[in-house]
């Protein structure tokens, strides 16, 4: 195989997404990529993506890989760490068979991943998963009796503008079938007119489908210029040593952010905040459900999110159950009625017309005509 492009280059793939497009060569640094990443380089149009780390290292049998060859993007792995001191940024770069050219002179080589080597790679990895499942466990154990004060006790809420008592609370993180589970839920959207709260990227996801977030919480590094000036209130999720790297960045843009001062992810804030506010249901968008999608975002343990679900359980609903319960209030029967009962009037109002009475006695007439009755 051959392929020429310009380079893109950058360690974090979230942030690459945003500038490649058709022609790019994608260059990233992502052990075990995951299957967020990897959709995001496929709607990217990108055919080639040259990995400096393993793709798939067999630590857990992520989808990442699969998803890329399977929407035939060309796959380069472990093409080693020094790929990003040889290429840079708008480089002009050949890629032939597993090597990697510049200007003619071969400064890579990887393994190319096919969807065959993947599926076997993948089988390997679940023999490790048992292994992985025990690590997990352990360090979520451990983890819970560090952090269980900051969510049984009570905590420094921010003080926000945006009312969430007695309301909905739609929480979207860009993560696993956001679009779809979003484009699921719009009619409960538009019947219930839930409190709009993207965390991060998922405040992109809401304006993507046509929705203005009414609150963006997050570290702000996965969220586009434009979300930020939406309107929308923010909070920035500050750790518990006082750091909040979003912070910076959202003052630049003129804004006047919150800070929540709180350990765990932005998800786990974003549950707490809106529970604590009294919001009357929660409904989540592309949440982390299961063993895999925890590994995939790089997380040791889980006791944070252990934590606060069993806190907001009450409350809280995945985007698939709410689609599953959630129904219009008119049965099929009644709207087969209403239809019929709109039919009858504009047939009746047509009949009525003395222009449709004289056009039908028309083609009555000739009718018989041709038919010579």
């Amino acid at each position: 195989m051959y392929f020429e492009g310009v380079a893109k280059l950058d360690k974090k793939t979230k942030n690459l997404v945003r500038r490649l497009g058709i022609g790019d060569i994608a260059v990233i640094d992502h052990p075990d990529l995951d299957r967020v990443s990897a959709e995001a380089l496929v709607e990217s149009k990108v055919e080639v993506v040259l990995n400096a780390a393993q793709s798939i290292s067999g630590r857990y049998p992520n989808l990442g890989p699969l998803i890329l060859c399977s929407a035939g993007v060309y796959l380069i792995d472990n093409a080693g760490a020094d790929i990003f001191k040889k290429i840079k940024e708008g480089d002009k770069i050949t890629v032939q068979g597993e090597e990697i050219f510049r200007d003619g002179e071969c400064v890579g080589k990887g393994e190319i991943l096919t969807t065959l080597s993947i599926r076997s790679k993948m089988e390997k990895a679940e023999e490790n998963l048992s292994d992985e499942l025990e690590s997990f466990a352990i360090n979520t154990l451990s983890y819970i009796q560090k952090e269980k004060d900051w969510i049984i006790k009570s905590m420094e809420l921010p003080d926000i503008s945006t009312n969430f008592a007695g309301r909905h609370a739609l929480i979207v993180i860009r993560g696993y079938d956001y679009r779809e589970d979003l484009r699921m839920l719009r009619s409960y959207i538009r019947e219930y007119k839930p409190v709009l709260i993207g965390v991060d990227g998922g405040a992109d996801a809401l304006i993507e489908a046509g929705y203005r977030p009414d609150m963006i919480i997050g570290d702000m590094d996965s969220v586009s210029d434009k979300a930020l000036l939406s309107g929308a209130e923010m909070v920035v999720h500050a750790y518990v040593d006082g750091r909040a790297p979003g912070l910076e960045r959202l003052k630049k843009l003129g804004l006047s952010p919150k800070t929540f001062k709180a350990p765990g992810t932005s998800e786990d804030l974003a549950l707490l905040l809106v529970y604590e506010k009294r919001a009357e249901l929660i409904v989540v968008v592309g949440s982390h459900a299961h063993l895999i999608e925890f590994l995939d975002k790089g997380r040791a343990g889980m006791a944070s999110t252990f934590l606060v679900r069993l806190k907001v359980g009450s409350k809280l609903i995945d985007a698939k159950g709410v689609n599953k319960l959630y129904r219009s209030t008119a049965k099929m029967s009644e709207l087969m009625i209403i239809l019929a009962s709109a039919l009858v009037v504009v047939v009746a109002l047509v009949l009525a017309s003395p222009i449709v009475k004289s056009a039908l006695r028309l083609v009555v007439l000739a009718l018989r005509t041709r038919l010579g009755i």
